[in-house]
């Protein structure tokens, strides 16, 4: 239930405020008001006030960009001018630990060793350090979901292309009821030359929500290499990947994470590190063939990197951590079942699962593609909602998003409903 108007005004002013103070101060205050502990609209209100966008300009596509909250964007700031002061090496000293510092934040947050990650460009670069990184012979085939990223697919035909591997691609139910088709889709394309199943966790053309924990369970059981592409998870479900089981994982720090831009993630299952090629190798590797780093290190061997990126990686766990992942977890998922129900209700048509075990934060509207453009054009301009054109009309919300937001939302797009013919 909205606060009472007296109530709600109090709370934009708190919310207001705490755009002054450090979050972990903000929420406290927020969270000691009656009614509002844990996290009922006056705390999340606060969360809100930690992001610059105006009102008039509402981000609703966190499967492509988010922002950054004020500690991570103020954080790459802070560290960009420090290294324009003085870019000796002494100064730049500091950034091997930093470096360190977040990469052991990212690793707890994930469920993995410090060892088993690295911190790369982006889940594309990740995805690329694999796909051309596994040790594959002709004829060798690699299981794909047909809602892969490109990168996570149409990269993998590259490879076929130059290597002589086989790609078989999966389609799974256009509107799954359950779990089961899900997984008998991909094991029923399995067989004996099967090496690599590569997946998203959950699309961002349609918004379904493979179940990966079971995916990997059936495949390493015929020794199938796991590889899931979690661009749409990190930062939006809690991600824990020794439980989860794949091989190896990607993300990005700009989507879900909130965090900077330009940096991602690439976990390796550790004792899998070894057998895998690294796509560039550049000082940091070392001077032989074997790499001087430790564990998946070396697959951030890059050259030369904005420090400053890599270290705000850290202060962009530190606010997850605030916040509490199975907190950030409850609101995306509470943002998106209001978003599809307002939208169901609304008489229009969903590509995305209603089901919360089928799907996460991704919520897409069946939109004829000739009118997904036009639609989405004035969804921005005339609503100041910012959403996408992938797979219909792409709306993502995420814990910078109120309520309001997602209603808001829900009216405009009933409002465009002529545009969709």
């Amino acid at each position: 239930m909205s606060p009472d108007p007296s109530r709600r005004a109090f709370l934009l002013r708190a919310a207001g405020g705490a755009a002054a103070l450090p979050v972990a101060t903000a929420l406290a205050r927020v969270s000691s008001l009656p009614g509002d502990a844990g996290a009922g609209e006056g705390y999340w209100r606060v969360v809100r006030a930690q992001f610059a966008f105006p009102e008039e300009k509402v981000p609703l596509n966190a499967a492509n960009l988010c922002p950054s909250p004020r500690s991570v964007a103020e954080r790459v700031a802070e560290l960009t001018r420090d290294i324009d002061l003085d870019c000796s090496f002494p100064a730049r000293e500091k950034f091997g630990r930093l470096l360190e510092e977040s990469r052991a934040k990212v690793a707890r947050y994930l469920g993995a060793h410090a060892d088993e990650v690295a911190l790369v460009r982006n889940t594309s670069e990740a995805n690329n350090t694999i796909n051309n990184g596994l040790p594959l012979k002709p004829g060798d085939e690699v299981v794909l979901w047909e809602e892969n990223h490109p990168t996570n697919n149409v990269a993998w035909d590259v490879r076929a292309a130059r290597f002589g591997i086989v790609v078989r691609r999966v389609a799974t139910p256009a509107r799954p009821e359950g779990v089961e088709p899900l997984v008998k889709a991909f094991t029923g394309a399995f067989g004996a030359r099967t090496r690599v199943l590569a997946l998203t966790h959950v699309s961002n053309l349609s918004g379904v929500r493979l179940p990966v924990k079971e995916l990997c369970a059936a495949a390493r059981a015929r020794g199938i290499y796991v590889h899931v592409d979690g661009a749409q998870t990190a930062g939006a479900l809690q991600v824990d990947l020794a439980d989860m089981g794949c091989d190896s994982y990607a993300a990005s720090a700009h989507k879900w994470l909130c965090g900077p831009k330009e940096a991602g993630i690439l976990y390796v299952r550790g004792e899998r590190v070894g057998e895998i090629w690294p796509g560039v190798v550049a000082p940091g590797w070392g001077h032989g063939v074997e790499p001087e780093v430790r564990g998946a290190r070396k697959f951030e061997s890059l050259g030369q990197r904005d420090d400053a990126c890599l270290a705000a990686v850290g202060t962009t766990i530190d606010f997850h951590d605030l916040v509490g992942p199975a907190r950030v977890e409850a609101r995306v998922m509470e943002l998106a079942a209001a978003l599809k129900h307002g939208l169901r209700s609304a008489g229009l048509s969903l590509v995305t699962p209603g089901d919360p075990a089928l799907s996460a934060g991704v919520s897409v509207i069946d939109v004829p593609e000739k009118a997904r453009p036009r639609v989405a054009d004035a969804l921005y301009r005339e609503h100041g909602i910012a959403g996408s054109t992938s797979g219909g009309l792409r709306l993502c919300p995420h814990v910078y998003n109120t309520l309001e937001h997602v209603e808001r939302a829900v009216r405009a797009v009933a409002s465009l409903r002529p545009l969709m013919a």
